[in-house]
């Protein structure tokens, strides 16, 4: 599976679908951001920068990532 980049402009999310074990933590921690019933399903521009890199690093699987 490909990954997946969604930026806010200042900082890019790198979601690889084939490393998520789907434990809600990306969605409990910023629900305006991460909502798995839309296309797409991040929306980096609802958080700063810093809130996302800050919940990035509490991904447990290493699915989410920050490019910068």
């Amino acid at each position: 599976m490909e990954n997946k980049e969604y930026s806010n402009g200042e900082i890019t999310i790198i979601w690889k679908p084939e490393k998520c074990i789907h434990s809600g933590m990306c969605v409990k921690t910023l629900p305006k951001v991460y909502n798995p019933k839309e296309k797409p399903w991040v929306k980096p521009e609802h958080a700063t920068s810093e809130e996302l890199i800050d919940q990035v690093e509490k991904c447990p699987s290493g699915a989410l990532s920050i490019k910068k």
